[in-house]
């Protein structure tokens, strides 16, 4: 089959950029003939005859261009040209049918005369169908569909029966109706395609399932395609096509994109029933599909069971695998992936490695993708501007700025062209380091570049802003962003509510939730809780009541975030009570509260003196399998030295280092004056010592106690050391800072 013909379903077959354009053209082995029915004939040509004189001109040309067939026909044919007319072509045509270049030389010399008849197109079609050009008859019925199927009503009609009239007496290759369905298809005329199949149905012919899968290709990305689609492939094979591996990839990979993965692994099963083998292409469709939907453990079965059937996973299977580990955190076993594939020579490619890339740097691993990024460079895999994208996101994510400025700055040296998406991370990175001004200058330079700031980066700016506190700035670009034309997102309205409600002016903050219920956007739980928060730090707690009654009656979920804020809030008050009340309020609706939640409660009673209560919402949260974090522990042994309780804060700090977690410097320095006070030097020296080796900042009072203490033991080379590293520590520190 010639390739001109099949260019555009090959190219059609190529869906999600997971499957090569690999078609076997299996024509020798379709049915042309139904034997379940008598098929309707086709009928004989029989062309008006030509007069005598029509007759002897016909003549005359004929033998012209047969004697002179190397000479130019425009120069030959001059004499006949006032007396050619559009019937002549046909009855030239019937004399040179043979000749299937002469035949084509002729039909483009009388196509510059006049346009031909569509009976005389249909005729040279047929006859380079049968010379297997199929290159000249796809372009000849393209251009003619191309020209007349918009203007015309009755065009296909016209061009179906003038080519079933023609079929018998002119080429009798059933091809060429092949050849007229692509055309449609091609036109997205999906109807009339189908129309076609149903009357060749008729006459005895079946289409090649290579046109068939051209179709169902295209009815996948047809608006209501989808029911169309498994119609069809059910009527088609009823009507006797042969699907072959490249129908049930098509046909596999739309399950999997309606979601409907088991019934594409379950079609997947069924193809060896229907006398087709599966290959690598159809195993790596339905990995991709369970990779989209998460489910490891089938895909490591069926790629198993590839094994088992003698087939190799490709760089697509692997790919899909590698994305669906890096999406669920599981970058490292996505790093084995890759060297399993590379232990299996099949050799990874630039979208692999910017994908683990892209993986590592999303769990905060920024030294690993480095090292990838050096890797594939290593194997002679050019990074390419998404992969610069992925560690520029990275960097910035880390906090590292300039390293991320270095990777871009290097990117345009190797002539990658930055998108939105890269000025867009570097924008943020500068805005959430402070840096507005910069990130202004990379939006400037974005624009000149002819890129078009969206709505995500003019939120990033917003954010920006509102973090410097200028938030009437951020409310000016706002407007901007509504003047652009662009559609403001939650995201863009939330970060304006946090700038005010930091900047105190929470009033505004109202108003603007209340223009965003006008807009159409809907507040959510972080719209909620950010204006929460500002109402209980102002001891607001009745308004903050009424925003949780608002939230619930919207139909919002609170979350333990949302009632965190709340409890902190009553504790700020004085209103632990209804802080507890809360609490209970949050278990008996299932809402697991989380260790910050009881460390309000814990702090609050502490502060309070009362260390009993404090002990039992501590080992309640312990029943619950809340683990207590390092602010829990600082919070109980503060509150226990306060109370004297020494003999509590000691095994409190015990069990804490056991947990591998580290005390705070203020929590040092309350056991260390604890310890003191109850005249247990050896427990404060230990401390001390504890805090000196961790190089936690000491003030003047802890080195002044134990410049004491060590002299009056007469430990006279501790005391000299220690007067060192306060002069050191304190006294130039001190002066240091008092000259800037």
């Amino acid at each position: 089959m010639k390739k001109g013909c099949n260019f555009l379903y090959q190219r059609s077959l190529v869906f999600a950029s997971r499957s090569p354009a690999l078609l076997i053209c299996s024509r020798n082995s379709m049915v042309r003939g139904l034997s379940s029915f008598v098929s309707r004939p086709f009928p004989d040509h029989s062309p008006k005859k030509p007069s005598i004189r029509d007759s002897e001109i016909v003549q005359n040309i004929s033998t012209t261009i047969k004697q002179r067939r190397y000479e130019s026909l425009h120069r030959v044919l001059r004499p006949f040209e006032p007396k050619f007319r559009s019937d002549h072509l046909i009855w030239v045509l019937m004399n040179i049918r043979n000749d299937f270049k002469l035949v084509l030389d002729f039909f483009y010399w009388s196509c510059i005369l006049r346009e031909p008849s569509l009976e005389a197109r249909c005729i040279v079609v047929q006859i380079a169908v049968a010379a297997r050009d199929l290159d000249v008859a796809y372009a000849l019925i393209r251009d003619f569909w191309s020209k007349n199927s918009l203007y015309f009503d009755g065009t296909f009609s016209k061009v179906l029966q003038k080519l079933i009239y023609t079929y018998k007496d002119w080429g009798a290759d059933p091809y060429v109706f092949d050849v007229f369905f692509q055309v449609l298809v091609e036109f997205c005329s999906l109807d009339k395609a189908r129309n076609m199949f149903d009357k060749l149905v008729n006459y005895g012919l079946l289409l090649t399932v290579d046109s068939c899968n051209f179709y169902l290709s295209r009815l996948l990305n047809n608006d209501g395609g989808l029911r169309m689609m498994f119609k069809n492939f059910r009527e088609f094979s009823e009507a006797g096509i042969c699907w072959n591996v490249v129908s049930f990839n098509i046909m596999m990979h739309t399950l999997c994109r309606m979601g409907k993965v088991r019934e594409a692994h379950s079609l997947l099963l069924q193809m060896v029933f229907r006398g087709c083998t599966p290959d690598v292409i159809s195993y790596s469709t339905v990995i991709n599909g369970y990779c989209i939907a998460g489910d490891v453990q089938v895909v490591l079965k069926i790629i198993e069971e590839m094994r088992v059937q003698g087939l190799r996973p490709n760089v697509y299977t692997f790919n899909s695998i590698i994305l669906l580990l890096c999406r669920t955190g599981k970058v490292s076993e996505a790093e084995k992936i890759l060297e399993e594939m590379i232990y299996q020579k099949i050799y990874p490619d630039n979208v692999i490695y910017t994908t683990l890339i892209d993986g590592f740097c999303r769990v905060g691993d920024i030294d690993n993708a480095y090292r990838l990024f050096d890797e594939m460079q290593s194997h002679k895999i050019s990074p390419d501007s998404m992969t610069y994208t992925a560690l520029i996101c990275g960097f910035c994510r880390s906090g590292k700025g300039g390293e991320a400025e270095n990777l871009f700055h290097e990117m345009l040296s190797r002539g990658l062209e930055p998108d939105e998406v890269t000025y867009t991370t570097l924008i943020d990175g500068y805005c959430k380091s402070g840096e507005v001004n910069v990130a202004f200058s990379l939006h400037n330079q974005m624009i000149e570049r002819g890129l078009v700031p969206n709505v995500v980066t003019y939120t990033a700016l917003a954010d920006g802003l509102c973090k410097e506190g200028e938030v009437v700035t951020a409310n000016e670009l706002l407007h901007t962003m509504l003047e652009k034309g662009l559609d403001l997102n939650i995201y863009t309205y939330n970060t304006l509510v946090n700038g005010l409600c930091k900047a105190g002016n929470i009033s505004q903050a109202i108003k603007l939730m209340n223009d965003m219920e006008t807009a159409g956007i809907r507040p959510d739980i972080y719209t909620y809780t950010t204006l929460m928060d500002s109402y209980c730090k102002s001891g607001e707690m009745v308004q903050a009541q009424e925003l949780l009654r608002d939230m619930l009656r919207n139909g919002i979920q609170p979350t333990a975030v949302t009632f965190n804020v709340l409890i902190k809030g009553y504790c700020l008050s004085g209103m632990v009570e209804d802080g507890e009340k809360l609490l209970k309020w949050m278990l008996d609706k299932g809402i697991i509260p989380n260790v910050t939640t009881y460390n309000s409660l814990m702090k609050y009673y502490c502060i309070r003196n009362d260390m009993r209560t404090a002990t039992e919402i501590y080992k309640a949260m312990r029943k619950r399998g809340i683990m207590p974090d390092a602010n829990s522990f600082n919070i109980l042994i503060q509150g226990h030295c306060k109370a004297r309780n020494m003999k509590e804060t000691w095994f409190l700090r015990k069990e804490m280092v056991e947990k591998g977690l580290r005390p705070a410097s203020y929590t040092y320095h309350a056991l260390i004056k604890g310890f003191m006070k109850r005249k247990r030097y050896n427990e404060a020296k230990e401390i001390f010592h504890e805090m000196r080796q961790q190089g936690l900042p000491l003030d003047e009072q802890l080195y002044s106690i134990f410049l004491d203490m060590n002299y009056n033991e007469g430990n006279f080379e501790m005391t000299l050391e220690l007067c060192e590293e306060a002069v050191e520590k304190c006294l130039i520190k001190k002066t240091s800072f008092g000259k800037m």
